[in-house]
């Protein structure tokens, strides 16, 4: 897997459609706020993008958001609080940001981002897992004929 450098550039994605299952349908979207508090949170710097995006698809378990890095896994997270999690966001995006394996590292991540990882996908440029060593690599057929 090739990873960026060190020190590269993360988007935070937040999904601006997520709201409570009981919220009232004509509230205002608390993934909205979620947003806007990720936003907030980066301030001026330019390390982070923070975008926002109409659904993530993880109703179940929203407020949603995800972040990603170029050539390097993404990670989807849910359960997120729209007055809490925003700065986490930006706080896991930099972690990811410093990672040389392409990985978010498990020690340092935030709490949220810890118990509320829904998935991380590999990047588009894997090609999969080589054969498990303690398995052994597939048995080759033996010509019958």
């Amino acid at each position: 897997m090739t990873t960026n450098s060190v020190g590269c550039r993360t988007t935070v994605l937040v999904c601006i459609t997520c709201r409570a299952s009981t919220d009232p349908s004509d509230s205002p979207r608390k993934g909205l706020a979620l947003a806007d508090a990720t936003a907030d949170a980066l301030g001026d710097a330019v390390d982070v993008n923070v975008l926002r995006v109409r659904c993530l698809g993880n109703c179940n378990r929203g407020l949603s958001a995800a972040i990603r890095r170029e050539n390097c896994w993404t990670y989807v997270f849910g359960d997120l609080d729209a007055e809490r999690d925003g700065p986490t966001l930006i706080a896991g995006a930099r972690l990811f940001a410093e990672s040389t394996d392409g990985l978010m590292p498990w020690r340092g991540r935030p709490g949220p981002l810890k118990r509320g990882l829904i998935a991380r996908m590999p990047p588009l440029s894997f090609s999969g897992e080589p054969p498990d060593p303690k398995e052994g690599a597939p048995a080759a057929r033996a010509d019958t004929r």
